[in-house]
């Protein structure tokens, strides 16, 4: 597998994968002043083999978006930690990782590229779209809708059947009542609109 990323993201990324068994073959990152993550070099080279699945382990969504679109790779299956619990009939899309201790329920919908960070929670029937961060301790109540590129903010709640928009920003610890349009970005209790 290659990673591509070699920030403290990557790290879990990276515990993630070998977590799960898989090979770690190659850590990327254009900074050329990292040299070292963990155990495993860093190269600054692009030209990766195009038959190795590769995971992007960069936080900022519009980022994981832009190299997705430039690498020509083939995305590997979603990277599952071990101590997540995952209902049988959940969907996981190609790339996306699902972190410790998160727990995604019956019928949910995660798209690719997706972060499920450390200890949230996706209830039944959620969609999350490409490219969004779910992050830690986060709880989307049942059937809640997240597009895509969308940042819900570490501890945030969002009751039942609430549609979020694309290019969200959702505030750490907000309680989100009301729909989302695209491109807003929401605080507080309960969350309001503080830029369009």
């Amino acid at each position: 597998m290659i990673v591509i990323g070699a920030s403290g993201h990557a790290k879990v990324v990276i515990e993630i994968a070998e977590a799960m068994g898989k090979s770690i073959d190659m850590v990327y990152d254009k900074d050329e002043s990292k040299v070292k993550l963990f155990q495993y070099s860093i190269t600054h080279n692009s030209n990766f083999d195009m038959d190795v699945p590769f995971v992007i382990a960069i936080g900022n969504n519009a980022t994981r978006r832009q190299y997705a679109n430039l690498l020509n790779l083939k995305v590997s299956a979603a990277l599952i930690h071990p101590t997540a619990i995952i209902s049988p009939s959940a969907v996981i899309g190609n790339g996306s990782v699902v972190m410790a201790g998160a727990v995604i329920n019956a019928d949910a919908q995660i798209g690719q590229h997706v972060i499920i960070n450390s200890g949230a929670v996706v209830e039944h029937d959620c969609v999350v779209g490409d490219f969004s961060h779910i992050s830690p301790n986060v709880a989307l109540a049942g059937g809640v809708i997240v597009g895509e590129e969308t940042q819900i903010g570490i501890g945030a709640s969002v009751i039942q059947g609430i549609s979020i928009g694309s290019n969200v920003v959702v505030g750490a610890g907000a309680v989100v009542i009301r729909p989302i349009d695209d491109h807003d970005k929401v605080a507080g209790v309960p969350a309001k609109t503080i830029k369009k």
